[in-house]
This record gives structure tokens, C-alpha cells and sequence, in this order.
């Protein structure tokens, strides 16, 4: 994610972009009417950039939002709610500003009997800057979290401030999934993306139930593990730039993500076990040449964008949505909809048979989409980092 409070930051380093796919993508109001638009779903309440957005999977139906600094708010799930209390303050423990913070939070699927939840922040001071991957427990009166319960799962040191990617996810497997962004600066001047002895620029895979790495194991099946190259048996897919926000499509399981462009591309993925996303070889469908670049780009391999845009008038900073599973409004189930941070435009894809095309249906959006979420009906939502709104959808 970019520094939100940096616009200009945010704009020049890139999160996820909107898009044009060769000119047959690109909607503008004037020339589309849009048939839903992004409305306030919780006119009470605001949050201090807001970069998260989910639920406990525990029948509560509460909500939670993951603000950067290093709160987690929590709140009933009701359009006239008023307060959101402070479900977990670890900001002593998170470097905040530009792209780092607290930047993910993951429900165990079996909270509701174990208390266990994760979270992915960038921890240490200065320069001296490291992504934190660890569970917390609720507390013995299930409304707040306990600060002192942390377990540290792994560390990794980061070189720079920018690319952190930061999102956690349980797939139907029952196994954490969780995004690396490249490292940051630009043009990722330590190749690792490609690297796969880094955690840097990955999808990493563990079993938060298992114990052979301490306090979580490596899925059998990940595609290193037991390796004796040294590489990560954390990577589950590699080849990302930065992954600001990616979703399972919970009937499919399908591995959603946007992968923020460098400078021309943005791209959707969909992320299969072991795949190669083409960073830095590729940006998105492009050869990439920049920066001491000198790339193979008949690379065997690697794995396409499922979309991709160039950036321009929609946006320069993509954030990766979901594929909507509610009930709420019929006409875009099974329809992925994602966003841009900068234009703040929503875009809707249909994808049948391993195609991805522009929807009919379109929805009009909101400035500085940072994220967006479900509830437990899997009704859906936008995080406004700017303003601190969080929106959801209503018919035009």
C-alpha cells in the first residue's frame, strides 16, 4: 500500500492501478451509466486509515477494520452504529508511515473455539525494518484482544519502506496464506521477486496448526518444501511486485490478487501453487527494462495477468477486490470487482473458462480505495483511506 497520507507518494510509488486493457476497458461516466455506486455503509463512524476490512467467521456478525498506525476496531455490523471500539492498540510495536504499519488480519477458522487471530505489520525502528508475522488471543471476555498474548510465527527483513504487500488469508485448506511485496525501492534492485531464497515478493503458504517450524509447520505439498537449494518452503508463488490485497473466491477457492505496476501496468492475477508471476522479467504483459534491467522475456514459464491495464485516466494504483458471493444483489454474483487507490474508480470482471472480460454491469467508486472486505453474508465493502468511510454498494 502506498503512504495514504502521502497522496502524492502513494500516487508516484503505486499500490494497484485502475484500467485500460488496449483501449477496451476503459469506462468513464459519461460514457457508461453505472448501475450501482459506492455509498456510505456506517455514516457514524470514521477510522484512521483504514487499510482492512473482515470478520471473525464466529456467527457474530461483528466487523473489524485495520487501521495503519496499528489498531484494530471492532463494531456491530448495523448502518446506524455509532462507536467502534479498540479490539487490539499494538501501535508501540509497528513503524508507521508511508506504506508500513499494520497491514493484515487474519480470523483462524476456528476462532470461535480457540481465540486465535493473525496479523502482518512492519515492526523494528528506522532503517532497521522488518515484517512480523504473529497470532494473538483474545482475551478471557471475548470483546477485546489480549496485547500480551503475541506469538512471533516468522520475521524478514526489509530494505526498504515501500512494497510490503501485508494482507493474511485462510484458504478452504485450512492454511494461512499471506502477500510479500518485493522489497520497494524501484524496479526491485535486488531481484527478489525471482529470488526464491527471499520472502520478498511472494504468496507464502503455512499451517498455522503445526509446529515443525516452531510455532507454525510448511504444508507438504508447498512447492519447496524439503528442498536442500535453501530456498523458502514459505513461497507458495513468487514473481510479485507488490500484492496490495488479494481475496479467495469461496466457492471456487480461487486465488484472487492485484499486483501493482512500476510504471505502465497494472495486472490481476490469479495465483496457482508454484506459479511465476514474471516480476522483474515481466510488468504485468510488458517486457520490463528498467533499472539495470536485461530480461529474458522468453523466460519459459511464466504465468499471465488474468487482466491487465495500462495506466493512464482509471488509475495508477490497483487494489485487488472480491469475487462477490452475497445476496444482496444478484446481478453481480460471481463477478470479481476490484479498484483503484488513485482514480477510485470500480471495476467489474466476468471470468468464464479461464477468460476474464469487462462486466456490463458497472459501479461507480470512491477516492483512496485502500481495500475492501465481506461481512458474514458476504455482502461487500470499501475502505476509504483518506476520508476513513467505509462504503458499500447501492443501486444507481
Amino acid at each position: 500500500m502506498k503512504k495514504f497520507n502521502l497522496a502524492m507518494s502513494v500516487l508516484a510509488l503505486s499500490f494497484l492501478s485502475a484500467f485500460v486493457y488496449k483501449n477496451k476497458f476503459h469506462q468513464t461516466e459519461s460514457s457508461v451509466a453505472p448501475g450501482y455506486k459506492a455509498v456510505k455503509a456506517f455514516p457514524q463512524l470514521k477510522f484512521d486509515n483504514p487499510v482492512d476490512f473482515t470478520h471473525a467467521f464466529d456467527g457474530s456478525d461483528r466487523l473489524f477494520v485495520v487501521e495503519q498506525e496499528g489498531v484494530i476496531k471492532v463494531f456491530r455490523n448495523k448502518p446506524d452504529v455509532s462507536t467502534a471500539a479498540i479490539f487490539l492498540d499494538i501501535k508501540k510495536k509497528v513503524q508507521y508511515g508511508g506504506e508500513m504499519g499494520l497491514l493484515g488480519l487474519a480470523f483462524h477458522p476456528d476462532y470461535e473455539k480457540n481465540g486465535y487471530f493473525f496479523v502482518n505489520y512492519i515492526g523494528g525502528r528506522g532503517d532497521n525494518r522488518k515484517t512480523v508475522v504473529s497470532r494473538f488471543k483474545v482475551s478471557a471476555d471475548k470483546t477485546v484482544a489480549d496485547p500480551e498474548s503475541e506469538t512471533i510465527l516468522f520475521t524478514f527483513d526489509d530494505p526498504y519502506s515501500n512494497h510490503n504487500g501485508g494482507q493474511l488469508a485462510f484458504g478452504n485448506d485450512g492454511l494461512l496464506y499471506i502477500s510479500t511485496g518485493d522489497g520497494g525501492s524501484w524496479a526491485d534492485p535486488h531481484n527478489n521477486s525471482q529470488n526464491k531464497k527471499a520472502y520478498l515478493g511472494k504468496m507464502l503458504r503455512i499451517d498455522v496448526n503445526a509446529r515443525d517450524k516452531g510455532n507454525y509447520g510448511i504444508p507438504a505439498d508447498n512447492p519447496y518444501a524439503g528442498n536442500k537449494e535453501g530456498f523458502v518452503e514459505e513461497i507458495y508463488a513468487y514473481g510479485l511486485r507488490n500484492p496490495w490485497r488479494f481475496s479467495f473466491d469461496r466457492t471456487t477457492n480461487t486465488l484472487w490478487t492485484g499486483d501493482v505496476g512500476q510504471n505502465s501496468v497494472e495486472e490481476i492475477d490469479i495465483i496457482v501453487k508454484g506459479g511465476n508471476y514474471g516480476w522483474k522479467i515481466m510488468e504485468a504483459n510488458e517486457c520490463y527494462h528498467g533499472r539495470d534491467s536485461k530480461p529474458d522475456c522468453n523466460t519459459p514459464g511464466l504465468l499471465p495477468p488474468v487482466w491487465f491495464y495500462k495506466q493512464g485516466s482509471d488509475g495508477r494504483s490497483v487494489t485487488g477486490g472480491y469475487v462477490y458471493r452475497g445476496k444482496k444483489w444478484p446481478e453481480l454474483k460471481g463477478k470479481y470487482i476490484f479498484g483503484d487507490y488513485v482514480s477510485g474508480k470500480i471495476f467489474v470482471l466476468d471470468y468464464q473458462d479461464g477468460k476474464a472480460t469487462p462486466s456490463a454491469v458497472t459501479i461507480s467508486g470512491t477516492p483512496a480505495i485502500s481495500a475492501f472486505g465481506e461481512d458474514l453474508n458476504n455482502e461487500f465493502y470499501i475502505c476509504n483511506h483518506s476520508d476513513g468511510e467505509i462504503y458499500t454498494l447501492a443501486k444507481n
